[in-house]
């Protein structure tokens, strides 16, 4: 299959459903490509992963090989993701997989575009610089699709540059972003449960740990949290590994193990290239490689051995107190010296710990008893801190500003002012000029509080400014202090404000630390425990040099902007106290860059590698206040080390938005969060809901949106087969959640809510699909929070503890957790990724089953927040029902507690004993919605019990997932485009004229009528459901109640095989699935599995259509391909509109729904505009060849008919001056499209009227007795025209209109021989598409038409001008049987041929129709300068009839008709300028405005149910008098095109002109993927505002744009 087959199949189904989502697999990962057959002395540089991956997409397919992912991620039109799609996150890639960015052709960011990423694509290491490049392909008729081989993991960008439309210089599009799972390997269990769904024991072999590993997915992670200090010597570390092991977790959390510092916290890391000594049994272990060796072997052998995974702690922000290598290095923290700011905040501090060591010389109480204390405390601080004029870092020393423009005034340096008029100003009005000007920069030293007096003005410009101000007749000196202090007034305010924060943190701090119940109650003030934390550490050498060796301690702010350092200005944290201070930490400065601080990035770098080399993952501490350029470039070193490395954070960044920027640029895998932060049991639903849900049960988007295709090796070389693949669209990611029951820097959940809610909320957690996280203590139940600092007892080593004990003990819910833990990775394995929450009360019922066999675990939890604290109440809930489900009990327990001494040196648990509950027995019923088994809670059931019981849905057939998802394409193969339009559409007229009023579109409660009986009916709310997998929609709602839908559609389709045969198939495909459905599946599952098979049936019929379509479709991009399903949406079978008396014919609507079938159906104008694009463009000749002949067959005084009737009855008869025109510049397009194109014009046709113009009825045997050929009609229109049309409209009056006047009646068209114009018409009809007839008898309208547009419009002499330059080309080559027409010129009949006709227009046309620009040339045009409103312009119109000559130069879209059908009638430059001007003027986003909006007959909002007495827009005459009418978008781009890419920007660069017509179809683009219709409107009303009375799809308003689309892929 070639590549360019390929990209058209995959385009066809991507086409087919555009909006499909994410789905991720796990599969196997590949291994590393062999070199065999490579010298084995030479040595070879080792592959990477990325190397790997491109060998993989460059090797044979191996036998049994499963197809490639392809994970679709679209870019908006400026290259940039959608905001939902700003962060994804992909599988890891077991296998290599491809991520396909795809963009609209056409749009911006296609200009001369290159996609360009830092994932390493072409090979090699990754580096977060070296960026890689895919230049866009620049065929803006095909889909743009850029194939990225993906390898390994990691955090990666992605961004377009490309031109500019308008300056040409390039642009960076907005960045992307893309992480990519770690593959974490680990060692293989067994299952918890036996075959009789037991819990078994490790003894028994339960969740034993076997010698094979396994790809371990991130949610089936169980992490237990432990700190290493309270855990002894290493050689007692392997009975915690056991202990953790028994209990189910397969990760330790580690918090840091490295050297800490004096304050004994494991997050004040001393030495970050050293494990603490006292870990070790022999400390002298660290002091050869810092404790490396020895801590490798520990986790080795819990890795091998017991089956755990390790994730440790990084601290990148800050560093112990007494890091010894500070003294060396003190630039790598934030000193004054450094960070001139913080000299005042240094002197506060060291004011206010001067002050704590003198309370009783003040008089002050050294204990703080009350808030008495407090109050007198920082009251005296207040005036302790007058002594130290911290105002003057503020403010400007008048006497020295004084004394610098004296001086400058003395030597003459005076600079002239340059800034806005200060003559005559106040002073209050200089100082804020002073202060504006150049955002304040005058002020030298403003806002920086860097020293004493530190702001400062030039005394050059001070004195330029004054003698500006005053001139040189006044005191310029005190001028200039009075201007100072001014200046000054708002710098004392901000000193005056900083105070008051000060004084308020300070008086918080104090009386939180000291008097608040929850406060550290920090006892006596005094020089080493101040009023406040000091925020400086003095290292050694601070005595001498304190500014150099004073180092900002670390710590964070309430509401801080995390991306913002606090340490830095504009930032005053450190000088107002409000950051809440980690005495024991520096903070760490690496500046913007590592030459900043080259050590630091050095030894931070060699800390993170070291890390990575020997655990699986890390947690970063305090990620919030890691500045991110940090973040990023040491993570990125420690996955050179590690690429599998798993990161998680806790962010506190108050914004999930926010969260998402770390998350992306970071490349955090797991964002922690805590199920103990829920106040009440709704919250907790809540939690878990967003974060662990997974996905809900009868979610549809995996088998919905995946579709099979084949791919081309994506590699830059372009070697390798071209491989079967699944493609699935990319939505965008929620960071994916680490949920914790409990966190190690939280209050225990006993403290917290109860002991009891232990239980319930492990089990809640473990029922998340997520990363589960616990800290060691939880599980035994620790009554309060251990202090990381101040602890020093040991854990307590209790096992797993024995689930039968009767006694109280200290094992706490360690049983329990085993299974939970366990449970939870075997449904993670297992795919139980659908879930259910229900929350009732204080019970919360979480149900998880696998979508495909829909096996799942059922939990049943009574949570015990405080309110129910010490209760033993059962609550309330009701059964809990499951629809078409058995259920088997598992387990059931609920925890009592016991009060116990504690054991001195250990950290215990509060007494427990884990009480295992009896068993459970679901009972069964049957309702009328089928059978259902009921779980009724026990009677004892107190708070924190819980409940576990294995699911089945009983009945369902295995193969019912496969059979509804296949099989559509080969029932559906005998169908053809007509068969598909019953298929996919059918509007409710239609499907009623069709089925004789049987059978409509489908009514859904709480959605209405859809707008299709077909397929594209459903599938409209369906995209949205399954997108989103929204199964709360209405459409959901109704599936659930009944299968009434089901039924629906598979009956309309019998209804249609019993006329048409070839349904019979499709009908039966429906049905049977429709019936296995009804048998097996619950009401819950029926919209998934009705989703199912409407999508497959959708995609395959809409394929089908695709295929059957002209190159142009189905290799074109999905707009292409939407618009040409337009085609077959209005294309059908209608009983009622036939384009044969006799026989049913299937016609073409002009627009749905108003034009669903009847009379109204196929109007003769519409047919032709839309026939090019809808059939010739789609390669459907045959419908086409149909209409034409058709058509034809009417041909009556040379006209053809506004309504064909069925051709039984031609009506609102021949005054339409403009369609045959339109039907010969159809036949010229066929004759020079089709394939059989010439032959056409010798096809015969059998006339509908005799050639005398009487009417007949169409049996009268009058009817159909002569024959012409397409030829002769053609001959017939022109010499018709030739000799002047005057007659009567058969049956005129209300019979025919019934809105016309008598005198509309009557056709009088000409022939000027002067000039080669046809004109026409009169006031009171309205030959052209403008064709509103005035309905009001309030507004005195009736039967004045809104538009009559006689004499010669400008479309009509385009197309005649094309027709005569066609026939006259014909003519001369043999190929048509006439020469001209017989016409009387000047007093003479004579022939005249098509050139002589032909050429009299090309001589006349710039001199009737075009309205200079400049008046100067007036002279050399037909103008009437009086009557021009806008110029530059071509008239809409030339010779309208008397009183409305001014019509004439009425600036409408109908000239680029003429100049797409005969561009040679216009001057080119005149023609761009016009085009130009309609592109600004007349443009609107769907369509073009008819009529210029400084006309003063503009009147853009349509509304024909307007009963005023306004005469310009009662009863909607304003129809054609500025609403946007969508089909002359079309001819106004082609003409566009065809000038500016001949004579305009394009000439030299076509992709000027092609991009700029693309940017307009980005509206139409959107709007058709949008639209419930499934078309573009017939009109809008002002600036693309809705118009209710237009129909909401027309055929011309798509046949148009595929012109334009067509023509562009040719010239392509």
């Amino acid at each position: 299959m070639s590549a360019a087959k390929i990209k058209s199949a995959t385009s066809k189904v991507a086409s087919a459903f555009p909006h499909p989502t994410l789905i991720i697999q796990k599969n196997k990962r590949v291994s590393p490509v062999s070199s065999a057959g490579s010298s084995p002395t030479i040595a070879k540089t080792p592959k990477t992963p990325a190397d790997e991956g491109i060998d993989f997409f460059e090797s044979a397919i191996k036998h049994g090989e499963d197809p490639i992912r392809v994970y679709e991620l679209p870019l908006e039109p400026d290259g940039g993701p959608s905001k939902s799609r700003e962060y994804i996150r992909l599988p890891p890639p077991e296998i290599p997989y491809i991520l396909r960015v795809s963009l609209e052709a056409g749009t911006p960011a296609s200009r001369n575009g290159v996609f360009k990423t830092d994932f390493p694509l072409d090979g090699g290491v990754f580096e977060r610089n070296k960026v890689v490049e895919r230049r866009i392909p620049t065929d803006v008729s095909r889909p743009i699709q850029i194939d990225l081989p993906i390898s390994h993991a990691g955090a990666f960008a992605y961004w377009i540059e490309y031109d500019d439309e308008t300056t040409g210089h390039r642009i960076t599009g907005r960045q992307g972003y893309f992480n990519i799972d770690p593959l974490l390997r680990i060692k293989a269990r067994t299952p918890i449960l036996d075959s009789h769904l037991n819990p078994l024991l490790p003894v028994d072999g339960g969740a034993v740990v076997e010698a094979g590993t396994i790809n371990l997915p991130l949610s089936a992670v169980s992490l237990l949290t432990v700190v290493s200090k309270w855990m002894g010597p290493a050689s007692k570390w392997p009975d915690f590994f056991a202990e953790a092991r028994d209990r189910g977790y397969n990760m330790l959390h580690w918090t840091p193990l490295q050297e800490r510092g004096e304050s004994n916290s494991p997050y004040s890391i001393k030495d970050q290239l050293r494990y603490e000594p006292s870990m070790f049994d022999d400390p002298q272990c660290v002091e050869e490689d810092g404790g490396v060796a020895k801590m490798e072997e520990i986790l080795t052998l819990a890795r091998d051995q017991y089956g755990l995974l390790h994730l440790t702690d990084v601290v990148l922000n800050h560093t112990a107190n007494n890091s010894p290598w500070l003294e060396e290095h003190p630039e790598a923290g934030y000193s004054p010296l450094n960070f001139p700011h913080l000299v005042p905040a240094l002197e506060l501090d060291d004011a206010i710990i001067e002050f704590s060591g003198s309370l009783t010389e003040f008089g002050l109480p050294t204990e703080v008893n009350s808030m008495g204390d407090v109050e007198l405390i920082v009251d005296a601080f207040h005036d302790y801190i007058q002594r130290f004029n911290f105002w003057q870092y503020y403010v400007l020393d008048v006497k020295k500003e004084k004394a610098k423009i004296q001086e400058a005034f003395a030597v003459g340096d005076i600079k002239t002012w340059e800034g806005p008029d200060v003559q005559g100003k106040s002073v209050a009005e200089l100082a804020t000029i002073m202060r504006a000007y150049r955002n304040g920069e005058l002020l030298q030293g403003l806002s920086k509080y860097a020293r004493r007096f530190g702001v400062t003005v030039d005394g050059s410009l001070a004195a330029g400014f004054v003698l500006a101000a005053r001139g040189d007749d006044v005191d310029m000196v005190n001028v200039w202090g009075d201007i100072v202090d001014a200046l000054n007034v708002p710098l004392y305010k901000e000193w005056d404000q900083d105070v008051n924060i000060i004084l308020e943190n300070i008086k918080n701090r104090l009386k939180y630390g000291r008097l608040d119940d929850h406060g550290p109650k920090s006892g006596e003030i005094n020089r080493k425990s101040p009023i406040m934390d000091s925020y400086f550490v003095r290292i050694p050498g601070a005595e001498k040099e304190p500014l150099k060796y004073s180092l900002a301690v670390n710590g964070w702010l309430w509401d801080a902007d995390p991306l913002a350092n606090f340490a830095l200005l504009p930032s005053k944290a450190y000088f107002q106290r409000t950051v809440i201070s980690w005495g024991d930490c520096v903070k760490l400065n690496y500046g913007s860059s590592p030459e900043d601080s080259p050590f630091l990035w050095e030894h931070m770098t060699t800390y993170v590698t070291a890390l990575a080399r020997m655990f699986s993952g890390f947690r970063l501490d305090n990620c919030h206040s890691t500045p991110l350029h940090v973040g990023t470039t040491l993570l990125d070193r420690a996955r050179a080390a590690n690429p599998d490395l798993y990161v998680v954070a806790e962010l506190f960044t108050g914004s999930e938005d926010m969260d998402t920027v770390f998350v992306s640029r970071l490349g955090i895998n797991s964002l922690i969060r805590e199920a103990g932060n829920a106040w009440e049991p709704k919250e907790l639903s809540r939690l878990t809901w967003r974060y662990g849900l997974g996905k809900p049960f009868g979610s549809m988007d995996g088998v919905c949106l995946t579709s099979s295709s084949y791919i081309a090796s994506p590699t830059a070389s372009g070697r390798g087969p071209i491989r079967p693949c699944l493609i699935s669209p990319i939505f965008g990611s929620l960071p994916h959640a680490l949920l914790y029951d409990q966190t190690h820097d939280n209050e225990s959940t006993a403290s917290k809510r109860s002991a009891e809610d232990t239980l319930s909320t492990a089990a809640i957690v473990a029922f998340s699909w997520c990363a589960t996280g616990s800290v060691k203590g939880f599980d035994e139940v620790y009554p309060r929070l251990l202090e990381l600092v101040k602890e020093d007892r040991l854990y307590e080593l209790v096992g797993v503890d024995d689930m039968e004990r009767k006694q109280f003990g200290r094992g706490g819910i360690a049983a329990a957790k085993r299974l939970l833990n366990s449970l939870h990775r075997e449904m993670v394995l297992g795919g139980f990724e659908e879930g259910h929450i229900h929350q009732e009360n204080d019970y919360l019922v979480m149900h998880r089953v696998h979508p495909g066999t829909q096996k799942g675990y059922l939990l049943v939890a009574h949570t015990a927040f405080p309110s129910s604290r010490g209760l033993k109440d059962r609550g309330y809930i009701e059964p809990i029902r499951l629809r078409g489900s058995s259920a088997k009990f598992i387990f059931g327990a609920s925890i009592e507690f016991n009060e116990g001494a504690p054991v001195p040196g250990t950290i215990t648990g509060i007494p427990s004993k884990l009480v295992r509950l009896q068993s459970v027995s679901p009972s069964w019923g049957c309702d009328s919605q089928g059978p259902y088994s009921d779980i009724i809670v026990p009677v004892y059931f107190p708070p924190g019990s819980i409940m576990i019981f294995a699911t089945q849905l009983e009945g369902l057939d295995p193969t019912l997932d496969k059979s509804c998802a296949s099989g559509a394409e080969d029932a559906f193969q005998d169908l053809d485009l007509v068969d598909l339009n019953i298929l996919l559409f059918r509007a409710d007229g239609e499907e009623l004229d069709a089925t004789g009023g049987e059978i409509g579109v489908y009514d859904v409660p709480g959605i209405g009528k859809l707008k299709y009986c077909g397929l594209e009916g459903w599938m409209h709310p369906l995209k949205h459901i399954i997108q989103h997998n929204d199964l709360g929609h209405p459409l959901c709602g109704h599936l659930r109640e009944g299968a009434w839908a089901l039924d629906y559609t598979s009956r309309r389709l019998f209804k249609q095989a019993t006329m048409l045969t070839k349904f019979q198939k499709p009908a039966e495909w429906f049905k049977e699935r429709f019936d296995r459905v009804k048998a097996s599946v619950p009401p819950y599952l029926r919209p998934k599995y009705f989703a199912i098979v409407i999508s497959e049936a959708y995609k395959a019929a809409r394929y089908l259509a695709i295929e059957q379509c002209s190159d142009f479709i189905s290799s074109g991009h999905s707009f292409t391909q939407d618009l040409a399903m337009v085609s077959l949406q209005m294309h059908g079978l209608v009983k009622s509109a036939s384009l044969d008396p006799v026989k049913k014919v299937p016609s073409l609507a002009a627009g749905l729904p108003h034009f669903a079938s009847g009379w109204a159906r196929c109007w003769g104008r519409d047919v032709f505009i839309s026939l090019r694009g809808l059939f010739l463009t789609t390669g459907n000749f045959e419908s086409a060849k149909r209409h034409i002949l058709a058509f034809a067959s009417t041909l009556k005084h040379g006209l053809i008919p506004n309504l064909l009737d069925s051709v039984r009855n031609p009506r609102q008869a021949y005054n339409s001056r403009d369609s045959p025109w339109w039907m010969l510049q159809n036949i010229q397009d066929y004759v020079q499209k089709a394939p059989d194109g010439p032959a056409l014009l010798n096809e015969p046709v059998k006339r509908r009227f005799p050639r005398d113009d009487t009417w007949v009825h169409w049996d009268d045997p009058l009817a159909y007795a002569e024959t012409s050929s397409i030829a002769e009609i053609i001959q017939e229109v022109l010499q018709r025209h030739a000799d002047g049309i005057s007659f009567r409209e058969y049956n005129a009056g209300p019979n025919l209109d019934m809105q016309m006047r008598d005198e509309g009646f009557n056709i009088d068209i000409r022939v000027d021989w002067k000039t080669g114009l046809i004109m026409g018409g009169n006031a009171w009809n309205c030959g052209t598409w403008m064709d509103k007839m005035g309905e009001s008898e309030k507004a005195g309208t009736k039967g004045v038409p809104g538009t009559p547009r006689d004499g010669a419009p400008v479309e009509i002499t385009g197309l005649l001008k094309s027709t005569l330059r066609w026939l006259d080309a014909l003519s001369r080559s043999g190929k048509f049987p006439f020469d001209g027409v017989e016409a009387e010129v000047d007093g003479e009949r004579r022939l005249v041929t098509y050139r002589e006709w032909n050429d009299l227009i090309q001589e006349s046309f710039e001199w009737l129709y075009y309205v200079p620009l400049d008046p100067s040339e007036d002279e050399e045009h037909s103008i009437n300068p009086t009557l021009v409103n806008r110029r530059g312009i071509y008239k809409d119109v030339f010779g309208s009839g008397e009183g409305r000559e001014w019509s004439d130069y009425q600036f409408r879209p109908n000239f680029p008709i003429a100049m797409t059908v005969a561009p040679e009638l216009f001057d080119p430059e005149h023609a761009l300028g016009a085009l130009r001007l309609a592109d600004e003027v007349l443009r609107g986003p769907l369509g073009m405005r008819t009529l210029d909006p400084s006309d003063l007959q503009y009147r853009p909002n349509y509304d024909n149910s307007n009963d005023s007495n306004d005469v310009a827009i009662a009863k909607g005459r304003n129809y054609h008098q500025g609403p946007e009418w969508g089909w002359p978008l079309g001819y106004f781009l082609r003409a566009y095109l065809y000038f500016d890419s001949t004579y305009g920007a394009g000439q030299e660069d076509i992709s000027v002109t092609l991009h700029h017509i693309h940017g307009i179809l980005r509206a139409p683009r959107a709007y058709i993927r949008n639209d419930p219709w499934a078309g573009l409107p017939e009109l809008t009303n002002k600036d693309g505002a809705v118009c209710h009375d237009s129909c909401a799809t027309q055929a011309w308003s798509a046949s148009t744009i595929l012109d334009i689309l067509e023509e562009i892929h040719t010239m392509s």
